[in-house]
């Protein structure tokens, strides 16, 4: 699934997909994943995820295979052609987001500069 910002969409994988489904089914009827950016982390900003059941009017919303992620209009203006990713290795399992905006991250992958 994919939604226009700035005329990048920001899209979510199928691996995304499956796992926030995954996750939501663990959660009361109704549950989303917001990604929001926020300042701080080690390079600047940081990537937030957080459960919640309320939408925002200005919200992006991306849904695919019941799944559904809400992207705050402010945060949107740091992701345009972000694609979120899910990523199982070995060591770690997370969210991943790969943001063309982003100039450099951090070792953690949760936090990135402009």
């Amino acid at each position: 699934m994919e939604a226009m910002t700035e005329d990048k969409p920001i899209t979510m994988t199928d691996r995304a997909a499956t796992r926030v489904a995954e996750v939501l089914a663990g959660e009361p009827q109704g549950s989303m994943l917001r990604v929001s950016v926020l300042g701080g982390g080690c390079s600047g900003f940081q990537y937030d995820f957080e459960i919640v059941t309320e939408k925002g009017s200005d919200d992006l919303v991306l849904q695919r295979d019941g799944a559904t992620i809400l992207i705050d209009e402010v945060s949107q203006q740091y992701m345009p052609g972000a694609v979120i990713d899910f990523a199982d290795e070995l060591i770690a399992a997370a969210f991943k987001i790969d943001n063309p905006l982003a100039k450099s991250g951090c070792g953690c992958g949760t936090s990135f500069s402009i």
